[in-house]
């Protein structure tokens, strides 16, 4: 089972419009949080999420969140 990369220790948190957003679950994207297609060097996908409203959103950064792709406090045990 491959390991993603921890792109950081805390989560992003930012202010998102309504669309689809591609979160990075590798790591390996230099576009934190969001998918670069880094990824293809690697076994993981990005994972696809729509939001439907403006609102603040914390993406996980350390990527070993149990709600992908939202931080659920994970990072604090890293």
């Amino acid at each position: 089972m491959d390991i993603p990369k921890i792109a950081q220790k805390s989560p992003i948190i930012q202010k998102v419009q309504p669309g689809i957003y591609y979160w990075c679950a590798c790591g390996e994207s230099e576009t934190q949080p969001f998918c670069n297609d880094s990824h293809k060097i690697t076994n993981f996908e990005p994972v696809d999420i729509v939001i439907t409203e403006e609102k603040n959103v914390a993406w996980c950064a350390c990527k070993q969140t149990g709600k992908k792709p939202f931080c659920d406090g994970t990072h604090k045990r890293l």
